[in-house]
């Protein structure tokens, strides 16, 4: 099969996986049934993101990524489907995925770091990291659309980023099937919702994008170009933990407070249009920083600094205007 063909076969896989699910997902105990913290009204299928599961692991033989890179997290996908079945500690959650991921890390030792303290720190930094950027994809993943959009968009630039910097061309092609992957899920997720991609889906994405930076980030320069890329994820999330801190909340307690949360919820607008805005916002983002990365590390900060001002006075006004009309109701 040609390259081609593998990612047509990458689409066609994910809708199947998406498609299955949602036929089915009654008789396997995959119903995920509104609560207080959700943004939907009735019961939906989860677990859609089991095509784009698959996908990531035939990409990964094809293209021949380091079986230490894939099948740790494979297992932690895993993990994330039978979550999304039965109710487990996320504590436990958490600590499997640690170890994964810290497994992923010393097992594939790129080789380039000295020992002693300074290979510790290197260890729990991309550790936390990566199990981070997964957790916090996961949080995301609230509304139709947003992580599909997100994942088809992020994956694509970071495939052009690892292409640019002459990187991988194994991790390279993973990023391009998983790109199209979430193209493939999105008809059964956007506008409206037949499936849910699920733990097995979110998680899995975030952890791999996040484990293709560590794989191919050859400076500080490119780690924060390739992060960048996920932006919107990041921005939201940190601007959310800050805002609860701010208010005295137990950050394990489930909540509503991401801003996409507040747009689709108390806002009123419809998921998609809030998924394309978050799509359009991560381009934007994503193509100034390609733009001023030849200019070097300190004018990419500079300009991320620049798009979280932005963020944070947007999602202040609307938190503003959602406090008022609490206070009127």
């Amino acid at each position: 099969m040609t390259w081609a063909g593998f990612y047509v076969a990458s689409f066609v896989l994910s809708a199947f996986g998406a498609w299955a699910i949602s036929r089915h997902a009654d008789k396997i105990g995959l119903m995920d049934c509104p609560n207080g913290r959700s943004s939907h009204c009735m019961p939906t299928p989860k677990g859609g993101g089991i095509g784009i599961f698959f996908v990531f692991l035939l990409s990964s033989i094809v293209f021949g990524l380091p079986v230490s890179f894939w099948f740790p997290i494979g297992i932690m996908a895993s993990v994330a489907f039978w979550g999304d079945r039965v109710e487990f500690s996320a504590r436990l959650r958490l600590v499997i995925q640690l170890g994964l991921i810290a497994l992923v890390i010393v097992v594939g030792d790129k080789g380039e770091v000295p020992g002693g303290l300074v290979y510790l720190v290197w260890i729990c930094f991309w550790t936390l990291f990566i199990v981070g950027t997964a957790n916090y994809y996961n949080f995301m993943d609230g509304i139709n659309g947003i992580a599909g959009i997100t994942g088809l968009l992020g994956f694509a630039l970071l495939a052009g980023y690892v292409n640019l910097i002459g990187g991988p061309v194994a991790a390279t092609g993973v990023a391009v099937c998983l790109s199209i992957a979430c193209l493939g899920f999105l008809p059964l997720n956007m506008p409206k919702a037949r499936v849910f991609m699920g733990d097995i889906g979110s998680i899995l994405l975030g952890s791999v994008f996040a484990g293709l930076i560590w794989l191919t980030a050859e400076s500080v320069l490119d780690f924060v170009c390739m992060a960048s890329f996920l932006f919107p994820f990041y921005v939201d999330e940190l601007t959310t933990v800050v805002v609860r801190l701010k208010d005295g909340e137990n950050l394990t307690k489930p909540h509503r407070r991401h801003y996409y949360q507040l747009l689709a919820n108390e806002k009123g607008i419809a998921h998609w249009k809030v998924s394309l805005g978050y799509g359009v916002f991560q381009l934007a983002v994503g193509g100034s920083v390609l733009a001023v990365r030849q200019f070097g590390l300190p004018w990419v900060m500079i300009l991320l600094l620049v798009w979280s001002i932005i963020f944070w006075m947007e999602s202040w006004r609307t938190r503003k205007s959602v406090q008022l009309l609490y206070r009127k109701t």
